[in-house]
């Protein structure tokens, strides 16, 4: 086995023989590098002859390696072992679960097979207990952004709701609002599937389908807990959309994430599930939508003059620190890291005010409320993303992979 990639800071890793090695040395030298350099997730593709071991890393699928089949499926089997799933079937999907620990870390692996055409292929999600908890003021929040989310903390009860596709760091926002608000005063539950994180100071169930212990019933349970702050890993039919409504409208403060496109869509991807709009504009506090960004590595970013486009940055000039705006950013293509080294988020958040309020109950379109949102503050993904492209932290390049084209209207700013 050898590695031939190199971490955010361009330093090379060891070429490494697999001549002699047994699974569980493999193993932990893959674990270790995806380690080092930061990856979310490593994959085992199966396949003749060879076996292809990647990683994803900010966001982007990287190759690691390639193994030969049979080391390949004795890596395989050797993870299964560990991790307690059945290495007999390969017909079905499976899930587990393995702790993994050195001397200096403890990194959570989440794992999943499923059966293809050419074997078993396996991904592990690495969530590593040092690094992946990030506070308030860590996940990339700008000054307007975490003025609204701290008077959203601040409500005693109701509905906040972050939204986005998979993969967009919606858990790790929940969790750093549940660490801002775990001081001590206040009983808090959450429900999860799976459980990512330990948070000493909280009580966190998870979801069970095994048993038919899911969103709902587990729910039920958790309100008769007497918990003052309740976390909802995911809405994902009527009957959590209805009990967490209820809870929010009964004195509890209730996060959960949604699917929804924009930070206004949240209200009908409710509405959807047949919630009674009164009730539904009684409780909700606010809407976190988000989408995640790779960071221009600052020791390697290459300025552009703006040139003729001089006026790219006026409609968010009043968010602009002096200084900002002045060139464009983007990344080294020479550089060993692509020119980037992490990611950010970028955010559209609305708080619920008396005349959003009057507009959900009127079932108001999402456009709509989307003109009132942005008339009262709001800062959309379109002006979030350029504020950031400003700041010089991430490139044009990123912003048109990772927002779709619709909620960016470049036209205005051009």
């Amino acid at each position: 086995m050898s590695t031939h990639n190199k971490n955010s800071h361009g330093i090379d890793f060891a070429q490494i023989d697999s001549d002699n090695l047994e699974p569980e040395a493999q193993m932990r030298l893959l674990i270790e590098h995806c380690a080092m350099v930061g990856a979310s997730d490593l994959f085992i593709f199966a396949g003749e002859p060879h076996y292809q071991i990647a990683m994803r890393l900010w966001g982007r699928m990287k190759n690691i390696t390639t193994l030969a089949a049979s080391e390949g499926r004795q890596l395989l089997n050797y993870v299964k072992a560990l991790a307690g799933i059945d290495i007999t079937e390969r017909r079905r999907p499976q899930d587990g679960r393995w702790i993994y620990r050195d001397d200096e870390k403890v990194i959570d692996l989440r794992l999943n097979l499923i059966p293809t055409r050419e074997g078993e292929d396996l991904t592990i999600r690495l969530l590593d207990r040092a690094n992946n908890l990030l506070s308030i003021d860590q996940i990339g929040l700008g000054r307007h952004d975490r003025n609204a989310l701290m008077e959203m903390l601040q409500s005693e009860s109701g509905l906040v709701l972050v939204t986005g596709p998979t993969g967009t760091g919606k858990t790790t926002t929940l969790y750093a609002c549940l660490q801002h608000l775990n001081d001590g005063s206040r009983k808090i539950n959450t429900l999860e599937d799976p459980i990512e994180f330990s948070l000493p100071g909280i009580r966190q169930s998870q979801v069970n389908t095994k048993v038919g212990l899911d969103f709902p019933e587990l729910l039920r349970g958790v309100i008769r807990q007497q918990p003052d702050i309740i976390m909802v890993g995911e809405i994902r039919d009527k009957e959590t959309a209805v009990t967490a409504v209820r809870a929010a409208n009964s004195g509890h403060l209730v996060f959960a994430t949604l699917h929804a496109p924009v930070a206004t869509g949240a209200v009908q991807s409710m509405l959807s599930f047949d919630i009674h709009p009164y009730f539904l504009a009684s409780c909700l506090r606010g809407v976190i939508a988000q989408r995640l960004v790779r960071t221009l590595d600052p020791e390697t970013r290459m300025k552009y003059e703006l040139g003729s486009t001089g006026n790219t940055f006026a409609d968010i000039e009043s968010l602009l620190e002096p200084g900002e705006g002045t060139h464009f950013y983007g990344p080294d293509p020479s550089a060993e890291n692509e020119g980037y080294c992490g990611r950010t988020a970028i955010f559209e958040m609305v708080t619920v005010n008396r005349g959003l309020r009057e507009a959900i109950v009127a079932r108001h379109p999402t456009h709509e409320l989307e003109k009132m949102a942005e008339e009262m503050g709001m800062i959309t993904f379109r002006k979030a993303a350029m504020l950031k492209v400003a700041q010089g932290v991430t490139s044009m390049e990123e912003v048109f992979k990772n927002i779709p084209v619709e909620y960016l209207d470049l036209e205005t700013t051009s």
